[in-house]
């Protein structure tokens, strides 16, 4: 068991070189990280499309409930984190705390939600592109811009972005960390300019009525709307905190930095979530927002048209850091995986000048640039909130195993208000699950299943565990 000694931090094992990362990461990076990925998608999509066709101008009240159940994630994060700083991500605490299987169940889980999330978001980051393009007078081909099954070739700016990233993030994760925080700045400042533009054209009968779907309804055809339904739809916004935990391992202090990192960039992308969207749906009537850049749109429809062009370059640079930091957490989450010999041994290898796992970064590379340039992701992409809600339920169920089990484990950082805060955030999101459609619980189920498969054929028999 001496690996699950080294989880615990009770009998410390040196990593080898080729399986070692470069500790260079201080609070200040974690931070920018998660606002990198938390700050992209959410504000500049899925605003005006959760207001249109989930909860009108009660989306407000959507972010605050996703940021609830979030916030008691973070915390039940930020204590793990600070207690086990070395493993990193809801893999490593969950292997801690329930064992190897349940710990690759959630590493699968968490494979297919940053894959898919990653090339979702560039698939969304595509659009801004074109239109950026249009501006200028340049239109790319309808055949390079969608996959096969839309009439299309290949969704090219997409699949270009990922394999861009996929060079970055190979590169090193010192230069990643700075392009990020480069790029942080910008789409920040982007906001800033919404947010004194707007403040200024608010029209408060654009929030009557505010609550038009109410908390919970269910049409006729079974489909979800009202504020709970709203959330765990916007959810999707809140899932780059999930990957400052995967710098665990790249962290200069961990015990000190993760927590930051982790709790610092929800706060501030919470507060900025609910201020975008109440102004968003008080300059605009919440009915017309339902268009794939709702932030530029409504900045248009005032006739600020500056403002509207400046939002929409910053979006661009927005969702690249999402995909960028999406990114980044995949390939560390596969590496660790692979370290533990869950997965093959090859991916566990660091190139020794990068310093990076180059082949899990080239791997992940090319099958998110497929999945990007060639698959429809709409339904899919529902996927990816359904994963981060199982893995924030095992976080926190894990706190209070890891309590029950571990009492004397140092604890740097400690979960305010134990046992409520981590068990009403293991109940919350497991509630939000509930208003997922019943596709995405299918296609969910499949692929667990091919988890098990893959379990049971390789990952058990390879396992570190297992090794005499």
């Amino acid at each position: 068991m001496a690996l699950r000694q080294r989880l615990l931090r009770k009998k410390p094992i040196e990593a080898p070189q080729e399986t070692s990362l470069h500790r260079c990461l201080g609070a200040l990076d974690l931070v920018l990280l998660g606002i990198g990925a938390i700050i992209g998608t959410g504000i500049f999509v899925l605003t005006g499309i959760a207001a249109a066709n989930q909860a009108g101008p009660a989306l407000v009240l959507s972010f605050v409930v996703a940021g609830v159940a979030c916030g008691a994630a973070a915390l039940a994060y930020a204590e793990l984190a600070a207690s086990l700083g070395g493993c990193g991500s809801a893999y490593g605490y969950s292997y801690t705390a329930f064992g190897e299987i349940f710990a690759w169940l959630i590493g699968w889980i968490l494979v297919l939600e940053y894959g898919v999330a990653v090339a979702a978001v560039a698939t969304g980051w595509s659009g801004y592109f074109g239109n950026a393009l249009h501006v200028v007078g340049l239109t790319l081909p309808e055949a390079l811009t969608r996959p096969p099954a839309a009439g299309g070739i290949a969704d090219v700016p997409a699949l270009g972005i990922v394999l861009t990233l996929m060079a970055l993030v190979a590169y090193g994760v010192r230069e990643s960390a700075r392009v990020n925080a480069a790029m942080v700045f910008v789409k920040l400042a982007t906001i800033a300019v919404f947010i004194g533009v707007a403040a200024f054209h608010v029209e408060p009968a654009n929030w009557t009525p505010f609550m038009p779907y109410g908390w919970i309804h269910v049409d006729a055809d079974g489909s979800k709307t009202g504020i709970l339904a709203g959330a765990s739809i916007v959810f999707f916004a809140y899932i780059g905190f999930d990957a400052v935990s995967t710098a665990a391992e790249e962290a200069r202090d961990p015990q000190r930095d993760l927590p930051i990192g982790i709790i610092g960039s929800l706060i501030v992308c919470t507060v900025l979530y609910i201020v975008v969207s109440a102004l968003l749906t008080g300059i605009v009537p919440y009915t017309r927002l339902d268009v794939s850049s709702p932030v530029a749109f409504a900045l248009h429809e005032i006739g600020v048209d500056w403002a509207s062009g400046l939002v929409a370059g910053g979006a661009i640079a927005g969702i690249t850091t999402v995909m960028l930091v999406l990114y980044y957490g995949l390939t560390r989450i596969v590496f660790a995986m692979a370290r533990d010999g869950l997965m093959p041994p090859a991916l566990a290898r660091v190139n020794p000048r990068t310093r990076t796992p180059l082949r899990v970064i080239v791997l992940c590379g090319i099958v998110i640039a497929a999945l990007a340039g060639f698959v429809p992701l709409n339904e899919l992409a529902e996927l990816v909130n359904f994963g981060t809600l199982s893995a924030f339920v095992m976080v926190c169920v894990g706190v209070v195993v890891m309590r029950r089990n571990h009492p004397d484990l140092p604890r740097p950082f400690r979960t305010p208000l134990y046992p409520l805060v981590p068990v009403v955030g293991a109940l919350s999101c497991a509630a939000l699950m509930v208003f997922l459609p019943q596709a995405t619980w299918s296609r969910f189920a499949l692929w667990l299943g091919a988890g098990l498969a893959f379990y049971a054929l390789y990952s058990c028999r390879h396992s570190r565990l297992a090794a005499p």
